[in-house]
């Protein structure tokens, strides 16, 4: 059996409120590498986020955040360069914003 490999935006959320929010998760089929996170403020203020994994379920929690209430400035874009290998399609990848439609 011989796999395509293809590259692709596995998902854009925008949280309107500060509960973890999924971006993405495995179907039964997929096996995915995300390479790149990408956090952009939208706003003048400073705003703090959270990056969750959980490989297989929907714990968001200090014990599957890969990121912890890191500040960034308004106006401006955080970019985690990490290997995160995906292929549960009970896991999860989450974030979450300290401030509503913020991030």
């Amino acid at each position: 059996m011989s796999f395509r490999l293809r590259t692709k935006q596995l998902g854009q959320v925008t949280p309107d409120d500060t509960s973890p929010l999924e971006v993405y998760s495995p179907t039964e089929r997929d096996r995915c590498v995300v390479r790149n996170i990408i956090i952009c403020n939208t706003t003048s203020s400073t705003v703090t986020y959270r990056i969750f994994v959980d490989e297989d379920g929907t714990t968001y929690s200090t014990a599957t955040a890969i990121a912890y209430d890191i500040p960034l400035a308004g106006n401006t874009t955080d970019l985690w360069e990490v290997p995160i290998y995906m292929n549960d399609p009970s896991g999860n990848l989450a974030v979450q914003t300290g401030t509503g439609s913020a991030l």
